[in-house]
């Protein structure tokens, strides 16, 4: 039974840093590719950002320079560090795992399983 839980979501001012955490279980989490998605109310859930066993990364354009992804595949946790952030980065953001699915990274369809989310809001 594979489980997600994420962590370290909240409120933040505009131009601060948030880092969520997901911890998995279930798993053998070191092989597989880990991403990390938000939805705003009213849109579609979106990539953010991903990262492969072996480490290399993907990001969305909105937030490459900005957000980083890393795993501790000793923890079985993955993280998403995000600076600066902006209001327009307010979102329920989801932890995501591909461990049976083909395709793009950037896209919800590659992930089997998801969490349950954690809030981020920005305040301007």
């Amino acid at each position: 039974h594979v489980q997600l839980v994420e962590s370290g979501g909240g409120l933040m001012q505009a131009g601060g840093s948030l880092r969520l955490s997901c911890a998995a279980s279930g798993v053998t989490f070191s092989k597989y590719p880990m991403g990390w998605f938000r939805q705003a109310p009213w849109k579609e859930r979106e990539f953010v950002a991903a990262i492969r066993s072996a480490g290399i990364t993907y990001y969305a354009d909105s937030v490459k320079g900005r957000f980083t992804i890393s795993r501790d595949n000793a923890k079985n946790t993955v993280f998403l560090q995000m600076n600066s952030l902006k209001p327009e980065d307010t979102a329920v953001y989801y932890c995501a795992a591909s461990v049976g699915k083909a395709g793009s990274y950037y896209f919800v369809g590659r992930y089997d399983y998801w969490g349950q989310g954690t809030q981020v809001t920005v305040s301007s």
